[in-house]
């Protein structure tokens, strides 16, 4: 923390930079950290890191011989530790100095990985919830050296002082907190323990709590290793303890848990499989922790977008934090971590495939289309699971391979609604289709040659399932002639073809056949039609194509329509296209148009007052 050189500057003089702490502060608060809760992370990073150098400094010293202690009682929040503590020339150097880091001093730069923090302004975080912060210190590189004592002030100012060897008889430093009466939120007793767990549960480093209420030796914050670290007596055992642990830190009972390690980035965890299906392209974050340190909760960087099926809870030793440690810092690293993850769930779900087809359609039944989209893009998930996954076809819901075994020509719709339109007619017709409109359901279905190369995969094109339709004999075509016309006329406002066939199921009264792209291109005909004359019109125009039609094929094996082509009246001739219309566009389950509600409406009043007239 700086303070502004007050002496005049000859002219053209270097001058620093003055630096408003208050300001800075309420930046980091509003800005940079997610919550006042920082501050306690902050300080026992900076004990870590400081046990850490200690450990350099003495690296024959065991492993729990230096530690970090918590303690709350309400009035003070204090953490103390046996870290390599500083000398008065550290404290004027890094404490004074907004952005220093003692972990950037050349004597330790070549071990800068080794230490969760490196940027300088941890420290600042304790004034989001004091207004003082005092610090007492002995340096383990100069043993000789005095305690220092250092009081920093919101205001930006601060007083040092050194202090004879017994006011710290060991090495190491302790920071003092006076909590502002706003901040108790953050300082109760009960508050610090529990962040002190979220924080610090997986450090390496013994850290202990005292609330004043205990002897002094406090509860352990971090009583055993991180579970992947511990030793268990079978395999089965330590799947369990695996699972137990992803329940209790995620609050749900994982499928399955994937145990991750890659050494080459010091990176150990766990990936739960999530019990249920997730909301495509919802992606949940996930738990990482540097060094033990909890870094984020939230990062969903740390997997690619497809794995949206997993949750994770990883601990690394060289992912980059951010400046405000509560996310990582995306590099060429953090790219090569995640695929190397993703090639883990890859290999996960080959084992399933190969080994466990019970544990493979659980998972299916939830995660399809995360796997759907992998497959899309992963040749080697597509053979492996192409044959597995679950599409809608004119047979049901069934998988592609047993599918194919059926049918030895495949048809895909591009549409659901198409699908809809056509899957009853198709399947009495002995066709084969598959609903393609879907999240990557069609690419995959014109995957099926890779996998079967004896299969053939096609778009459903309307010729061919009219192609499927037996026609009517020339007698009965003839004798519909006059209906027919009548028809074409009543729904010659729709672009529509009306045409007689027979065809399965006989409950079936009528087709209608007319394709989501077929609908965009008349609707872009009647615009251009409209603006005829202007820049767009001509625009409209250029794009035109030979607009295709609707077709409503009537079945003259249903009774309703054999009644309807023999009726003589004109009107009522009309009236009856248009509900049979009607009827055929609601079957097809796709929205109507406000014309088509409103003939629908039209067309069941007046058969109603027809028949009502009849009756009278």
């Amino acid at each position: 923390m700086t303070l502004p050189d007050t002496a005049p500057n000859p002219p053209g003089a270097d001058r620093t930079f003055q630096v408003d702490l208050r300001g800075l502060v309420d930046l980091l608060s509003h800005h940079l950290y997610s919550s006042p809760r920082v501050y306690l992370r902050e300080l026992m990073q900076n004990a870590v890191d400081a046990l850490t150098a200690r450990h350099a400094l003495e690296p024959a010293a065991p492993a729990d011989a230096f530690g970090v202690r918590l303690h709350a009682d309400g009035s003070v929040v204090r953490v103390e530790d046996d870290g390599v503590g500083l000398t008065e020339a550290d404290v004027h150097s890094f404490l004074a100095t907004i952005g220093r880091s003692s972990k950037r001093a050349d004597r330790i730069a070549e071990q800068r990985g080794d230490f969760i923090g490196q940027f300088g302004i941890g420290l600042l975080s304790c004034f989001l919830v004091a207004d003082e912060i005092h610090v007492l210190s002995r340096s383990a590189r100069t043993p000789d050296a005095p305690a220092v004592e250092w009081r920093g002030r919101g205001d930006g100012s601060y007083t040092v002082r050194a202090l004879p060897a017994s006011a710290r008889p060991r090495p190491g430093t302790t920071v003092t907190l006076t909590p502002r009466a706003d901040a108790g939120e953050w300082t109760r007793p009960a508050q610090v323990h529990a962040l002190a767990r979220h924080f610090g549960s997986l450090l390496r480093h013994p850290v202990t709590f005292d609330d004043g209420t205990t002897d002094g030796t406090g509860v352990s914050v971090n009583p055993e290793p991180a579970p992947w670290a511990r030793t268990y007596p079978t395999p089965g055992a330590r799947s369990r303890a695996l699972a137990a642990y992803g329940e209790e830190v995620f609050g749900f009972e994982p499928l399955d848990t994937i145990e991750l390690d890659l050494p080459a980035v010091g990176l150990k965890g766990i990936a739960c499989v999530l019990p249920e299906t997730v909301p495509a392209g919802r992606r949940h974050g996930h738990r990482v922790h540097v060094k033990g340190m909890l870094l984020s909760e939230q990062a969903e960087e740390i997997l690619p977008e497809w794995a949206f099926f997993v949750r994770c809870v990883v601990d690394a030793e060289s992912l980059r934090p951010t400046a405000s440690r509560e996310s990582l810092y995306e590099d060429d690293t953090l790219a090569a971590v995640r695929d190397a993850l993703a090639e883990r769930l890859r290999d996960w779900i080959a084992r399933a495939a190969a080994s466990d087809p019970e544990l493979l359609g659980r998972f299916l039944q939830a995660h399809h289309l995360a796997v759907k989209s992998l497959a899309v893009h992963d040749d080697e998930i597509l053979r492996m699971l192409l044959p597995w996954l679950p599409f809608e076809t004119t047979d049901g819901h069934c998988t592609l391979d047993e599918f194919a075994r059926t049918h030895r020509t495949v048809l895909v719709t591009s549409s659901v609604e198409e699908f809809r339109q056509v899957a009853a007619i198709a399947s009495a017709a002995g066709l084969g289709v598959v609903n393609g409109g879907y999240t990557y359901d069609r690419e995959l279905v014109h995957r099926l040659p890779e996998i079967r190369p004896e299969a053939t995969v096609a778009d459903l094109d309307p010729a061919t399932l009219t192609a499927h339709l037996d026609p009517v004999d020339r007698e009965t075509e003839l004798a519909a002639a006059a209906y027919l016309a009548q028809a074409r006329d009543a729904l010659a406002v729709f672009d529509c073809d009306v045409a007689l066939r027979t065809f399965q199921p006989v409950s079936a009264p009528a087709l209608l056949i007319d394709s989501r792209e077929a609908r965009h291109e008349r609707t872009r005909s009647q615009l251009a039609r409209e603006q005829e004359g202007g820049l767009w019109g001509d625009i409209l125009g250029a794009l035109r194509q030979e607009a295709p039609r609707a077709q409503l094929i009537l079945n003259q094996l249903n009774p309703l329509v054999r009644a309807a082509v023999a009726i003589d009246e004109p009107e009522l001739a009309r009236t009856s296209a248009e509900a049979l219309y009607g009827q055929a566009a609601m079957l097809s389950r796709r929205p109507l148009r406000p014309a088509e509600s409103s003939l629908i409406n039209r067309s069941f009043l007046d058969l109603l007052a027809h028949a009502l007239r009849k009756d009278s």
